[in-house]
């Protein structure tokens, strides 16, 4: 299949909003975790915010009152990647170049503000925008038309995987000749708290109320639940062919893609892990690698008991021996977990990775659970040049990607 080419990154997230304070925090190991005054008095009181996050940049103030947080998010990032990748209006015919920008629960704020206002002074109290703002395809359709992009575009939701699906379904829209050029990722705006309040009742939270720079201690064996955060990140994917002609800076290569489910519980993986070996083995045949050539695995790694162990032992099962020496990483220990937008965040990170030549680390794995024994690359950034990177999201309902990220060798 036609490869794909990464042309643009935007990004909003708690370590950052543009891509060099990104990068620069990601390597040196900090953590966008802080308590949250909104929480205080929540089971959990802490989360993580985006930083450097200022949407007047492209939006007036009549818009940014229009738009929920979680469409803001996603036009700016993806006004920033698309500025990056250097595109035009006319670059591609409009009905060539497509959006599509997904979101786990899209506007949710904009409902936590709106249901009060219905029960509590009825109908007629309900703003006529309530509806544009929180469902999950304004994001797309927003950003869609302040580039003027009439090809492919919808939202897309499959909960933690869905950033990772935004990009999956757009390359494979590019290789059936649906589209040159496809504008794509996942953005969350669910850093509030009725969602705190909701995930922190099912116990799925971690509770380290003391201690929130520490809370997201992915593969750690006293891990307590994964950290709430809000962001996400827009790529530029566009043909590889059609970006080489037109001169344009070719970022990284989308090699290839694999999906599946679990079709086993609503919440909990299954612990046997099949169908994220499934979704491993196709994104790496897809790409028509060896399994060797993968030299980083930026880890799903939520924090949570059974998803770290799920993820060690299907990574064993892809990997055999070579499980044990490839690096992992999960960023999340860093950023938290966006949600519908840690995916796409984690596959720009994955891009920066093979620009850099710098592996990220995972942070707060004090202990490491005997269960999870791979090659985490903890504490602090180490020098490493490679190749092909392995970027794996799974959701809520058992929804799984995996997708395979390679340099541009021409």
């Amino acid at each position: 299949m036609n490869r794909i080419a990464i042309t643009g990154i935007g990004v909003v997230s708690p370590l950052g909003s543009d891509i060099v304070t990104l990068w620069d925090n990601l390597i040196q190991a900090k953590s966008g975790i802080v308590p949250v005054e909104d929480f205080a008095e929540l089971p959990v009181t802490f989360g993580g915010p985006v930083r450097g996050f200022d949407p007047s940049r492209y939006l007036g103030s009549k818009e940014i009152r229009h738009l929920d947080r979680y469409s803001q998010m996603a036009v700016t990032a993806g006004l920033d990647a698309y500025h990056q990748s250097s595109l035009k209006p006319d670059t591609y015919p409009a009905y060539r170049t497509g959006v599509l920008v997904g979101t786990g629960s899209g506007g949710i704020s904009t409902l936590e503000k709106q249901i009060p206002a219905f029960i509590d002074r009825g109908p007629r109290r309900v703003s006529p925008l309530t509806a544009p703002m929180f469902i999950g395809n304004t994001a797309s359709a927003e950003l869609a038309m302040r580039i003027k992009a009439k090809g492919p575009g919808m939202g897309i939701s499959s909960a933690c995987a869905t950033g990772g699906h935004a990009l999956a379904v757009s390359m494979r829209f590019i290789q059936a000749g649906d589209a040159d050029c496809m504008i794509a990722g996942g953005v969350e705006a669910c850093l509030t708290p009725f969602a705190i309040a909701a995930f922190a009742s099912m116990k799925a939270l971690s509770t380290r109320n003391d201690d929130p720079a520490g809370a997201s201690r992915p593969f750690c064996a006293d891990r307590d639940g994964f950290v709430m955060s809000e962001g996400g990140a827009v790529l530029v994917l566009e043909d590889y062919l059609k970006a080489k002609e037109r001169g344009a800076q070719i970022l990284a290569v989308l090699c290839g893609a694999g999906m599946s489910q679990d079709a086993y519980h609503i919440v909990a993986p299954d612990p046997e892990g099949d169908a994220v070996v499934y979704a491993m083995k196709k994104a790496i045949g897809d790409a028509g690698i060896a399994y060797d050539d993968v030299g980083y695995i930026n880890a799903h790694g939520t924090s949570t008991p059974l998803n770290d162990k799920t993820e060690t032992l299907a990574i064993k099962k892809v990997f055999g021996n070579y499980a044990y020496q490839v690096p992992v990483s999960s960023t999340k220990s860093m950023t938290g977990h966006l949600i519908g937008g840690a995916a796409s965040l984690e596959a720009a990170i994955c891009t920066l990775v093979l620009n850099n030549d710098k592996l990220p680390p995972t942070i707060n794995l004090d202990t490491p659970d005997p269960e999870c024994d791979l090659n985490y690359v903890p504490g602090r950034a180490i020098d490493a040049s490679v190749s092909y990177c392995l970027n794996n999201a799974f959701g809520f309902g058992g929804q799984n990607v995996s997708l395979v990220i390679g340099k541009d060798m021409g």
